[in-house]
């Protein structure tokens, strides 16, 4: 059985993907200067952040591990997402990633640091008030016992939006570690 292979990324694509482990490598920096171990949530990026974090060698002194929770059920169960969230507000949602990001930490207690990502990816699932390339973020630092979450728009397509949102993801735990470090 032969494999074709892989159709290699559009230029942009692969840009964006080589900058984003170079931001990881500088996030495992960081966080080896902050003593500090980072665990991920994630739902749209279905791993990517995590991947980026153990691409380095010697990685897992800095990264606990990462949590994919894509479905809802999934939210519920393994990172605590009450019900009610997720009926009011969605998976989308500004208190859905800041339970997310709790319920990392809770999952990972060597972890100071989680980070959380839930987002329409596209190309379909979007409307009027949740459009397509619509992420939300939480950073939560179980020492600082601070969290914060923000929201972002990407365009592209599904793959774009994906990275653009893991990239996102790294540059918010960056900055929560420059403030420690």
């Amino acid at each position: 059985m032969s494999h074709a292979p892989a159709p290699a990324l559009p230029a942009d694509e692969a840009t964006l993907n080589a900058a984003m482990l170079r931001k990881a490598e500088h996030v495992l920096a960081l966080l080896h200067s902050a003593s500090a171990r980072v665990v991920t949530a994630e739902s749209c990026t279905g791993g990517l952040v995590a991947a980026a974090l153990t691409h380095f060698p010697g990685s897992s002194d800095m990264t606990e591990g990462g949590l994919v929770t894509y479905s809802n059920t999934m939210k519920k169960n393994l990172l605590g997402v009450p019900e009610a969230t997720l009926a009011e507000h969605g998976a989308v949602s500004e208190p859905t990633v800041l339970a997310m990001a709790h319920g990392a930490l809770l999952a990972a207690p060597l972890a100071r640091l989680s980070v959380s990502i839930s987002g329409i990816a596209g190309p379909g699932g979007g409307s009027a008030t949740k459009p397509v390339g619509l992420v939300w973020f939480a950073v939560a630092d179980r020492v600082g016992g601070i969290a914060r979450a923000e929201s972002r728009i990407f365009s592209g397509s599904r793959e774009q939006v994906r990275l653009q949102a893991a990239d996102h993801a790294l540059t918010m735990v960056a900055d929560c570690l420059s403030a420690l470090v």
